[in-house]
């Protein structure tokens, strides 16, 4: 995919859901079979948090290797993990911590950049500055996504509002659902109720078009691309850290991207759903993906911050690297 696409408004979401609506992944032509001189093919499956920045690394390190070729496809953490574990892809894209049985299946991981879920709205909801004034705490989350005890905007906001609250989440296995359930009071996916819609992009396309409605994305599917502000249409439910039920002015960072992921480098932004994000091979990755990963952590870091991500910590970048050094 070239770069210029990226900037296009719109592209990306058109993109994956199509990408989305495509369910399989073609069986891997795997790059530890290759014939020396012949080209070496990695595919690469999973969390549509890391789609974009991983799209972007494929295309420039292919640049610099011709022998090498990528096939990067978003379907959802759940199903990157699978197609992984089951051979259908050489490395799955992650974005939550592995589970126990992923674990004792071989999973190996690495980190490699750092994101985070925000809470959407649309920008035609008819209580957007009365929401964007208070933010919502996480016990409001809970109450809306988990235990379902608010269930009108009059309720969220001390009002007399009647409108009902219409609450969207994921339908596919997704480290964004999983990070949002453990930001609303430690609670699992499994927990989140409403409307169940498929993928990033659907979702976020699903808030947008729903005056009434609330949602959750990761920041690449919430912020433009080219201009750095929330989608046209959508908006971000900010978060009320301190419980005075206000946003104070060291609470107000969700006008642009780069203020988010400010707030989110300085840990001011919760962690979750901020959360760093993995790569994820069946056991020690081959020569190949180890040199892909090295240069994802050395050269690829420079294209974090245009891509609207988080670097991860200098100590962490050197710890990654033990694990695939050469």
């Amino acid at each position: 995919m070239a770069n210029h696409l990226f900037k296009k408004p719109g592209f990306l979401l058109l993109l994956l859901v199509l990408l989305a609506a495509c369910g399989s992944t073609q069986s891997v032509e795997s790059e530890a079979t290759a014939v020396s001189g012949q080209p070496i093919r990695i595919t690469i499956s999973g969390a549509f948090a890391l789609f974009p920045i991983v799209s972007l690394w494929t295309e420039q390190y292919s640049q610099l290797h011709p022998d090498i070729t990528f096939d990067v496809q978003g379907g959802g953490a759940g199903k990157g993990m699978t197609d992984m574990l089951t051979g259908a892809a050489d490395i799955a894209m992650l974005s939550r911590d592995a589970r126990p049985e992923e674990l004792e299946q071989g999973s190996f991981l690495l980190p490699v950049t750092i994101d985070a879920v925000v809470g959407t709205l649309s920008a035609n909801n008819p209580y957007l500055a009365e929401i964007q004034a208070r933010g919502i705490t996480p016990a409001e989350a809970n109450a809306i996504w988990i235990t379902g005890e608010i269930t009108t905007w009059g309720q969220l906001l001390s009002t007399d509002a009647p409108e009902t609250i219409n609450v969207y989440t994921r339908s596919d296995s997704a480290g964004a659902a999983e990070m949002w359930a453990l930001y609303s009071l430690g609670a699992a996916q499994e927990d989140l109720i409403g409307t169940a819609v498929n993928a990033d992009p659907g979702l976020a396309e699903a808030v947008r078009q729903d005056p009434l409605g609330v949602g959750y994305n990761n920041i690449g599917f919430s912020y433009d691309q080219a201009t750095g502000t929330p989608l046209d249409g959508l908006q971000i439910i900010p978060f009320d850290l301190n419980g005075n039920g206000q946003i104070d002015p060291e609470e107000d960072f969700y006008g642009t991207r780069d203020e988010l992921t400010a707030a989110i480098a300085a840990e001011i932004y919760p962690y979750p759903p901020a959360r760093a994000l993995y790569l994820v091979t069946k056991g020690e990755p081959s020569p190949a993906i180890a040199d892909f990963y090295r240069w994802i952590l050395t050269e690829g870091q420079a294209f974090i911050a245009d891509a609207g991500y988080v670097s991860l910590p200098e100590a962490r970048i050197q710890e990654a690297l033990t694990l695939v050094e050469e």
